[in-house]
């Protein structure tokens, strides 16, 4: 990566009400070259044996995944997303004939369903589709936060008809068809809560023996459940990041991770969050609280859009993959870790050759 791959902009006025930063920063600046060869098409032979870049300190630090317990500290909270992955994707044809891709998005009650379709001609409210050859599924109309995706109800309960018929959504820059080990590696060892069309990442890298050595370690571990939708692949395409509209994704905090995060607070730990989806669901809720709260216990929808000044109120530390160019992702990182940081770490792991994206290595930053 050359020099001219961040460049840096002036001065502004805060973002949406939520900067506090005297430097602007623009769609381009959150760009980079990436070898294709280094985006991660199959995941490493053991999750823990991928790389882990430690950013804490101004030198970068070449780690593997398992060396974490060794990186943290008696008392930390790790804080990981227990979303489960869906096999949202499903292949069908309208009865015209037409061919039917679809990405189901969100469970509804009732057997409905939104979900993201790809056809030559978008289905009209009152006709139907026929999934897998085995079960149909009614259109019903647009609908959604920003009313882009369509409104389906189909004939079966969608979950066990999503387990039998569907596929594993994997990442659109992932080029080969999903299979059994797909199944298996683009889901975390503790998901637990259906829902996610797209993995938390960060955390595909825990494997059952790097958790038991959390707890020797008295690290501590909590959960909270963010749904991750396909908007976390889009790209920003409004050079003025003001400009850019968040798609939206559902999250609960428990009151018992409540409670472990003023525990680890009152005691003199860190919280620690395994990927960006928990730091968003986390930071989310931040902003519901009353000064005088950590956390407020509950669910609903986010739009939280984290960028270079945001007040970070909740996370200590994080644990990521890499991100893709231009992506939201990439400006949450910058706003964490420092934009010139988060640049110096990203040279140095393309120059080291480290695995990109979703089935990618990790990094360890501080805020």
């Amino acid at each position: 990566m050359d020099n001219h791959a961040f460049p840096w902009h002036g001065a502004r006025q805060p973002l949406n009400g939520m900067l506090a930063t005297t430097r602007s920063y623009l769609l381009g600046d959150f760009d980079f070259e990436l070898p294709p060869e280094l985006i991660a098409q199959h995941p490493a032979a053991e999750r823990s044996a991928s790389r882990l870049l430690d950013g804490r300190a101004a030198a970068p630090v070449d780690r593997i995944f398992r060396d974490l317990p060794g990186l943290l500290q008696p008392g930390d909270l790790l804080v990981f997303n227990n979303t489960r992955v869906i096999k949202a994707r499903l292949f069908g044809q309208k009865h015209s004939g037409g061919a039917v891709e679809a990405l189901v998005e969100r469970i509804l009650p009732g057997h409905e369903v939104l979900a993201h379709m790809r056809a030559s001609k978008s289905p009209k409210p009152g006709s139907r589709i026929r999934f897998a050859d085995t079960f149909d599924a009614e259109v019903l109309g647009r609908g959604g936060p920003d009313g882009g995706m369509f409104h389906l109800r189909l004939s079966g309960e969608p979950l066990g008809l999503l387990e039998q018929h569907g596929h594993v959504p994997l990442p659109p820059y992932i080029t080969h068809s999903d299979s059994a080990d797909d199944a298996k590696r683009y889901q975390t060892v503790f998901a637990a809560t259906p829902g996610a069309v797209a993995a938390p990442t960060a955390a595909l890298h825990f494997d059952e023996a790097l958790l038991a050595a959390l707890k020797r370690r008295s690290v501590d571990t909590a959960a909270v459940t963010l749904h991750i939708g396909a908007g976390t692949f889009q790209p920003v395409r409004t050079e003025n990041l003001a400009d850019h509209k968040m798609h939206s994704e559902w999250f609960e905090v428990s009151q018992a991770t409540v409670d472990a995060i003023r525990r680890t607070r009152a005691e003199g730990g860190r919280i620690v969050a395994v990927g960006t989806t928990t730091l968003r669901a986390l930071e989310s809720s931040a902003l519901f609280c009353r000064p005088d709260q950590i956390l407020k216990a509950g669910s609903r929808d986010t739009t939280i859009f984290i960028t270079p000044g945001f007040e970070f109120r909740v996370v200590d530390m994080l644990i990521t993959n890499f991100h893709l160019p231009k992506s939201t992702l990439m400006m949450l990182v910058s706003a964490f870790a420092g934009y010139e940081h988060i640049r110096e770490l990203y040279r140095h792991a393309i120059a080291n050759q480290y695995r990109f994206f979703s089935y990618g290595d990790a990094m360890l930053l501080q805020r």
